[in-house]
């Protein structure tokens, strides 16, 4: 038989079937779902190869769907402005549902339209373009975003931009950022380059005004003091601007990201094991992820006077309740923000190895 429509043998059409029914979550994201596609992929024998395809197209689809940002308007001189909202983002269930490299290769694909749109407005105005404008909404900026894996992977985007688009950034501006900013623009940092980070522009509670005088009122979106709308009306315009939100777990393609820890100690069963970190002062952020090898492990954060004292659990000021982890399956992250100055010590009992940063 041929194993094409119309001349399959039963042995070929129990095959589609089957296969079929494998890609029955992906099979919306494929090119075409009739069985003349799909038994062009059973003839060659590349059953792994439309699986991988539908892999990527589930990673693209994410990025698309759930990663914000976009170009939208001019500014009075006439270069492209790029707008990232922070808030909506959900860094964790991106991770979860594409690779680091997806990423990478999406902030590429926007460089290279942000290059090809300053040509196109060099000739527009016939006078060199070559910078772009950036607006970051930071309303919303949490915990969350302090996520190591995407610390780290914005870092290296960071790089990337450093390295091939040199004098790409005319200016920054940093819009509605809360108390957490700093700690964030600290971690990222390093990153950059001194004449970028003087690029940087942080605005208060007058930040319209400001961006009108840098933006006209007709380019600027009405959501940010602007006259700018969507055909529909809609002042956010998002046709243009993507706002992201919570990636559903439908989308999941692993149970956890991979992470490079700093520490590593190993447990002894019944024994227990601490780390300290001092807290200089009021509003300080900790955060921590570990994980455990072979089985479950005890973990709590306790306050005390002074770094390098010996005390027993009952001793010191309990701020994160003990309790057992199963982290030698998922790795376990968490956060605490410290109301007063002191010192913090992470307290792990019962177990042969953990991991830790």
């Amino acid at each position: 038989m041929s194993g094409r429509v119309g001349d399959l043998s039963p042995k070929q059409a129990e095959a589609l079937e089957e296969f079929r029914e494998r890609i029955q979550d992906v099979l919306p994201l494929l090119p075409a779902q009739h069985d003349h596609f799909l038994l062009r992929w059973l003839r060659g024998k590349s059953v792994t190869m439309v699986l991988i395809v539908c892999f990527h197209c589930i990673c693209v689809q994410v990025i698309e769907k759930y990663l914000s940002g976009g170009m939208c308007g001019f500014d009075r001189e006439g270069s492209p402005i790029w707008w990232d909202v922070i808030g909506p983002v959900d860094p964790k269930g991106l991770f979860l549902s594409a690779s680091k490299q997806d990423f990478i290769k999406s902030k590429i694909r926007d460089c290279e339209m942000l290059q090809k749109e300053c040509d196109l407005q060099s000739e527009r105005l016939g006078r060199h373009v070559e910078a772009i404008t950036m607006i970051y909404d930071c309303e919303g900026l949490g915990l969350k975003h302090l996520w190591k894996p995407a610390i780290e992977t914005y870092g290296e985007i960071l790089t990337m931009f450093e390295d091939n688009y040199p004098e790409g950034l005319k200016r920054l501006f940093v819009i509605k950022a809360p108390k957490l900013f700093p700690v964030a623009y600290n971690l990222v940092k390093h990153f950059l380059s001194e004449i970028t980070r003087n690029k940087i522009i942080v605005l208060g509670g007058n930040w319209q005004e400001v961006l009108l005088n840098y933006i006209d009122p007709e380019q600027l979106p009405a959501a940010y003091g602007g006259k700018l709308t969507d055909p529909d009306g809609d002042s956010r315009c998002r046709t243009k601007i993507h706002y992201a939100g919570t990636v559903p777990t439908s989308y999941y393609v692993r149970e956890s990201v991979k992470v490079d820890y700093e520490q590593c100690l190993t447990v002894s069963r019944g024994s227990s094991q601490q780390l300290e970190y001092e807290i200089l002062f009021p509003g300080c952020v900790l955060r921590w992820q570990f994980s455990s090898d072979g089985a479950d492990i005890g973990f709590g954060v306790f306050m005390k006077g002074k770094i390098g004292e010996r005390q027993n659990a009952g001793q010191m000021q309990e701020v994160v309740p003990s309790q057992r982890y199963n982290a030698h399956l998922v790795p376990e992250d968490g956060s605490l923000t410290c109301s007063e100055p002191g010192v913090c010590e992470y307290r792990t009992a019962r177990q042969r190895h953990i991991s830790d940063f």
